[in-house]
């Protein structure tokens, strides 16, 4: 049985919980709980923060024992060129490909609607933001960070010590990028609030509706994303 439904949860951090059993993030979900920039919390303390019940959560997470996992979520058991490579290939390829179309879709609604829903103008101009930060923060990933951990964790394997600049490298990029997902998630949560949950307006376009989507799309790729790196690649790589 996944670990995140025995023992003591209450005590565990939403991040443990989610690296143990990916399924419960939609039970974080359902209920406003950040299991990725919010990862570090211990789960009594989020119910509290949020005003959920306590014993309700626990009650949900203990149900998926009598469900079959999917074994191929089991992500904290990949290894770490696997698992980097799945965070490339599925994450950051979503994010090059659609960054730039949700940015195009927000500036245009905010020159069309902007004067009866001001939201929009504050909401092209976060995500704006957000995407120059990404895309620096990806390239990092890209070019530094990954290579670095993968050759220090072939050096593990080997039997050997990972490079003195490889372990420097690893240690100055967390530090940075733990900092970095929590200033993206705030970004991405002020942006849920000033849409009011991506709530439609009656009186919008086709393309309002569908910026909208897509940044609700963009959120829940970023949940998973951020989730992956926080409480399973990063804590891992912070043992090499």
């Amino acid at each position: 049985m996944p670990e995140s439904t025995t023992g003591n949860n209450s005590a565990k951090t939403i991040g443990e919980i989610v690296a143990a059993d990916f399924r419960a993030a939609k039970i974080f979900e359902n209920h406003g709980i950040d299991f990725c920039c919010g990862g570090t919390v211990a789960l009594a303390a989020a119910c509290t923060e949020k005003g959920v019940d306590l014993a309700t959560i626990t009650g949900e997470l203990e149900a998926l024992k009598s469900e079959q996992a999917d074994r191929s979520q089991n992500y904290s058991s990949w290894a770490l060129p696997f698992l980097i490579d799945y965070i490339v290939n599925t994450h950051h390829a979503y994010l090059h490909e659609n960054m730039g179309p949700i940015a195009g879709y927000a500036d245009k609604i905010a020159s069309v609607h902007g004067a009866h829903h001001p939201e929009v103008i504050k909401i092209a101009a976060i995500f704006n933001k957000i995407a120059i930060d990404l895309g620096a923060h990806m390239k990092e990933e890209d070019e530094v960070f990954f290579p670095a951990v993968k050759r220090a964790d072939a050096a593990r394997i080997s039997g050997g010590e990972p490079d003195a600049k490889d372990r420097e490298t690893i240690r100055v990029c967390l530090l940075k990028f733990y900092r970095e997902h929590e200033e993206i998630g705030d970004a991405v949560h002020t942006i849920r609030h000033l849409s009011k949950e991506y709530a439609i307006p009656d009186d919008v376009c086709n393309t309002f509706m569908l910026t909208y989507r897509m940044l609700r799309e963009f959120e829940d790729d970023l949940h998973k994303h951020v989730h992956l790196e926080n409480n399973i690649l990063f804590p891992k790589a912070a043992q090499l």
